[in-house]
């Protein structure tokens, strides 16, 4: 299952077609942000619905500041306290935020200072969290929202305000914290330091935003909770992202049959003491449900991994005359390639592999990856049924130009994201990307992005240990064995290898997560 992660440009379009079409209009819909910012605060904070409470809240020069007065003005139906600050011109308000602005009342909103945030518009401000009535209940955060796309160093001073009262007061974000870039997840910063309001809580409108979930997103959203604008049910735009959810179960049934029905896996090793790697992948590929799994290694290494390895099958690759040999055997469907292997060796049989003439699954990792970068005519050769799966630095080394675009922060616009530069990459190779980390972000060549995030209650800062990711490689090429899409396949995988480490815990080292899987298959009623 998926959802859709929109950047600020898709949902601005959505609003505006459903506006144009006569759905709806831009009141009904602020009216409808406000509603659905309440809902979502008392259902995080249930006691809040029991006393007189007090707010205060934030509002912007633009939309998201019309928001902020409709959530004001409903607050204070519901017998709240509440006190709203405005950063704006009131004459330069877009139509119906001035609407909203004049209908909860000029007189009840403290002015801030226009074009920077005044000292006086700071003390008022302070003085809220120093009031003789306690520390405010919530405040909300209805500045900019999706709407910055620019420097503001005005949330430099504010956002000192913003923390007082620490984890007494509880932060909400109108749709995006302000001063997190919508697209990526980027922090806006001016001259080191961060021009951010971190939330305990942020609510998106209608469909979640990308930048929640991507690079420093996670860490100053909070909770993540969607509401709805009421907007008529329409496909989602083409460029779209995914959030990668939990796999259907029957996806990971296994129907009757012989074991080559389920196909079969060939990981290729590195020679001896460096067979560790493979023996990983070679294991999690057949934990997670390939029929039959062959490590290929030198024959200096047979006897090492003979010693540690069961209903894995081993057979001698020793040079790529043997490994064309090898892949005579059609059953061998996909291949592992790259951990554990060498760089020179990889190359070698990589040279075999994508000469490959029935082009079958494969794999490539670590070692097949820089070996990869090093030789732009095998990098030409990739195909739409490989998989790569990068860390960080292998994505660098693969893609520096793409990784610069990413490292370059601008002073205006969306900043170039990981969403971006996995799309791009996995456009340029042809095949499917999946560029590792927290925020792990998937490519198809057909410009189909999706996005998995190991944060918030799904966090595993466990899973920096060694060998992590060649038991990704090693479950991705078992499911594209079973017969599964290579997008699929690491989808899915990436899932699974998160829920392995989450269900196993502290202290976890790669060789667990393969025998995490049964329970994690009971779990889910495969």
């Amino acid at each position: 299952m998926m959802c859709e992660l929109l950047t600020a440009g898709q949902m601005r379009s959505i609003e505006g077609r459903a506006i144009a079409a006569g759905e709806t209009t831009g009141l009904a819909l602020m009216e409808r942000a406000g509603e659905g910012m309440i809902d979502a605060i008392l259902t995080a904070r249930p006691e809040l619905a029991a006393g007189r409470c007090r707010a205060v809240v934030l509002c912007g020069p633009g939309n998201n500041g019309g928001d902020g007065f409709v959530i004001a003005r409903l607050l204070e139906a519901q017998g709240w306290r509440v006190q709203a600050y405005f950063y704006g011109d009131a004459d330069q308000l877009p139509t119906d935020a001035r609407a909203n602005f004049d209908r909860f009342g000029t007189a009840r909103i403290q002015a801030m200072g226009f074009p920077n945030i005044s000292d006086a518009g700071l003390a008022l401000l302070r003085s809220e969290f120093e009031s003789d009535a306690g520390l405010p209940d919530v405040v909300i955060d209805a500045l900019f929202g999706t709407g910055l796309s620019r420097l503001a160093p005005e949330l430099v001073p504010l956002a000192q305000v913003w923390r007082l009262g620490g984890a007494a007061v509880l932060r909400v974000a109108v749709d995006v914290p302000s001063g997190l870039c919508t697209d990526s997840g980027h922090i806006w910063e001016v001259e080191g330091k961060a021009a951010l309001l971190p939330a305990d809580l942020t609510v998106c409108f209608h469909r979640r935003k990308i930048g929640c979930y991507l690079g420093e997103g996670p860490e100053n959203c909070g909770q993540i909770v969607l509401a709805d604008l009421g907007l008529a049910p329409t496909d989602p735009p083409a460029s779209a992202a995914r959030l990668v959810e939990m796999p259907a179960p029957r996806s990971l049934s296994k129907s009757q049959g012989h074991k080559y029905d389920h196909g079969h896996v060939l990981t290729l090793s590195g020679g001896s003491g460096a067979g560790g790697a493979a023996r990983l992948a070679a294991r999690a590929a057949l934990r997670i449900g390939a029929g039959a799994v062959t490590l290929g290694c030198p024959a200096e290494a047979l006897t090492e991994n003979a010693a540690q390895l069961n209903a894995v099958m081993l057979t001698v690759i020793d040079d790529a005359q043997a490994l064309t040999d090898s892949l005579k055997d059609q059953r061998r469907n996909v291949i592992c390639l790259g951990p554990g292997a060498g760089v020179e060796r990889a190359a070698t049989l990589l040279a075999v592999l994508l000469a490959d003439y029935s082009k079958r699954g494969t794999v490539l990792d670590a070692d097949a990856l820089t070996a990869l970068a090093q030789d732009k005519a095998l990098f030409s050769r990739l195909h739409s049924n490989c998989v790569l799966t990068p860390h960080g630095g292998e994505f660098r080394r693969l893609f520096p130009d793409l990784t610069a675009k990413m490292d370059k922060m601008p002073l205006k616009g969306p900043a170039y994201s990981k969403a971006d530069a996995t799309r791009e990459a996995a456009q340029r190779a042809g095949c499917v990307v999946v560029f590792k980390g927290p925020d792990t972000v998937i490519g198809d060549p057909s410009g189909g992005l999706y996005l998995h995030t190991a944060t918030g209650d799904r966090a595993v800062p466990w899973l920096a240990t060694a060998g992590a990711g060649d038991v990704l490689a090693g479950f991705i090429a078992g499911l594209m064995a079973r017969r599964m899409p290579a997008i699929v396949a690491a989808k899915t995988a990436t899932w699974l290898h998160v829920e392995c480490a989450r269900s196993f815990g502290a202290g976890l080292i790669a060789e667990d997560m393969p025998d995490e899987l049964p329970k994690i298959f009971r779990q889910l009623g495969v």
